[in-house]
């Protein structure tokens, strides 16, 4: 589960022990950047319509008036 939405992982099985974290890693700053986003969004007085439409085009996944304030 991250701040914005429920992600499912299946991480795969590697018998040998060499499977790497690195792209979950990759993925988390990405998030971190997306919250960071919205926020910077939200605080310079775009509306949380606004705020929901490019989130919406960005990630294909729109966010409530709620949970954007």
């Amino acid at each position: 589960m991250t701040r914005v939405s429920v992600l499912e992982l299946r991480a795969p099985q590697d018998r040998a022990g060499r499977f790497s974290r690195e792209l979950f890693e990759r993925y988390q700053r990405s998030e971190k950047a997306l919250v960071s986003a919205l926020v910077e969004m939200y605080v310079q007085g775009v509306s949380t319509r606004k705020v929901k439409a490019i989130t919406e085009e960005l990630c294909g996944h729109s966010f409530s008036a709620s949970t954007v304030s």
